[in-house]
């Protein structure tokens, strides 16, 4: 019986894994080719997506996990170097941030690890004001070069209404409350 509880237990877990993690601009990696000590770097993921790593060029890093970042490098530098082994770890999650301001008690830029809700958001930037306007909160989020707004009533959410309203944040995306 004690078996069956523990094999019950170890399937549910997997079902609730994650999903790899994908770069965002500001992300910090450390990158390293095995036996190559001058292939060793530190390199942070531009605004435009990218980085540069020797002899590989511009690697498109934004949307990619470590796994696909490892794949690309190792392929780019077989010209140069017979089966590169290559490692890629994340030392800084400076790009998967969200940013909440307006009447808050602490407003500023938070990171997500792993994933954060308006809700949970709300909660690090120490609650609201009591000048806050709750049901006017706006969730802003920028897609395609483009901003969109998502209003989110806090007053719904408390009283256990809509409860779908309480979004997952991505992000860049900006918590306004008015």
């Amino acid at each position: 019986m004690f078996f069956t509880l523990l094999l019950l237990a170890a399937v549910g877990a997997q079902a609730q894994q994650l999903p790899d993690y994908t770069m965002n601009p500001g992300d910090a990696l450390d990158v390293s080719v095995w036996k190559e000590p001058d292939l060793t770097k530190t390199v942070a993921v531009r605004p435009d997506g990218k980085f540069s790593f020797p002899l590989a060029g511009e690697v498109v890093a934004v949307g990619h996990t470590v796994t696909q970042l490892q794949t690309e490098i190792a392929n780019r530098l077989k010209k140069y170097i017979p089966d590169p082994v290559v490692t890629v770890a994340l030392s800084g999650l400076d790009g998967n941030r969200v940013f909440v301001i307006g009447q808050v008690n602490k407003p500023g830029a938070f990171v997500m690890n792993p994933r954060l809700t308006v809700l949970q958001a709300l909660s690090l930037a120490g609650g609201m004001t009591a000048f806050a306007a709750t049901n006017d909160i706006i969730v802003l989020r920028g897609a395609a070069g483009q901003q969109h707004a998502l209003p989110f009533q806090y007053g719904d959410i408390a009283k256990g209404r809509h409860l779908e309203k309480n979004i997952s944040l991505d992000a860049g995306d900006v918590i306004i409350v008015p």
